[in-house]
């Protein structure tokens, strides 16, 4: 697919504190350096570029690829977050893109949405968030868009993930 790098609009951001507070669910400041920090780091791709609220994919280069669109969505709200062979954001690249595979697309983009309880550790949300890049190379799909909430404490348990996949199904 023909995807021509966008330049960054505004230099990234770094978080400097040790949880996530509910400011960084407000829409500033903090909230910008904690999506640049562990989420356009951990999923940089050249549709994630233009940092906008939407991936903006090419038809032509995907009816290119097949003749139909397969769209799929799962949530993800296991404990605990991290368990033999994996993890929360893990499981939810490789649910998503096995949902798309199953039904004969080969699985091209996710959408990634989380919420995220007050309190929870950056460092366990980075590591989460890379897990979910790494896989997500592995898989040969890119994480191009996403949404982040946070939660008041006790909202909900630590971390929820929704995955949302597309993909083409290639002429018979």
């Amino acid at each position: 697919m023909n995807v021509m790098a966008m330049p960054r609009p505004r230099p990234l951001g770094r978080l400097q504190v040790p949880t996530v507070t509910l400011a960084h669910g407000g829409g500033g400041k903090a909230m910008k350096d904690l999506i640049d920090d562990v989420f356009v780091s951990a999923f940089d791709n050249a549709l994630l570029a233009g940092l906008e609220d939407q991936a903006r994919i090419d038809l032509v280069a995907l009816a290119a690829q097949g003749d139909r669109l397969a769209f799929t969505t799962d949530s993800y709200v296991v404990d605990p977050l991290f368990f033999p062979g994996g993890d929360i954001g893990k499981l939810a690249v490789c649910g998503t893109v096995n949902d798309l595979a199953v039904g004969g697309a080969v699985p091209l983009h996710l959408a990634c949405a989380v919420i995220i309880e007050e309190g929870m550790p950056v460092d366990t949300l980075r590591r989460i968030a890379q897990s979910m890049g790494t896989t997500a190379q592995a898989a040969g799909v890119q994480i191009v868009t996403g949404d982040t909430k946070v939660v008041p404490r006790g909202c909900c348990d630590k971390l929820f993930i929704t995955t949302t996949g597309i993909g083409v199904i290639r002429r018979a």
